[in-house]
């Protein structure tokens, strides 16, 4: 890789209005994103307590995991991959 370039997971990318809640409105790289997602799923504990891998969606991230109440957290970055551009 050239110096200079980023690569998918570096380089910033701008959050739709729904993920800006949890995100802020600042284009950030999707690896912070996704930091800032976990952030705010464990302040609001979100995590199924039986299966850790289950996400609990809240009235804010319903719509950034498209109407679902619950997903998986491999799944929470393709939904995630629907609301940057």
């Amino acid at each position: 890789m050239a110096q200079g370039k980023q690569d998918g997971l570096q380089r910033p990318v701008k959050p739709s209005g729904d993920l800006a809640k949890v995100t802020g409105n600042d284009p950030l790289p999707r690896a912070q994103i996704v930091s800032k997602m976990w952030d705010y799923i464990k302040k609001n504990n979100l995590q199924n307590p039986e299966n850790k891998r289950e996400i609990i969606a809240d009235d804010t991230l319903r719509p950034i995991f498209g109407g679902k109440d619950r997903v998986s957290m491999f799944e929470m970055n393709k939904h995630i991959s629907n609301h940057v551009s």
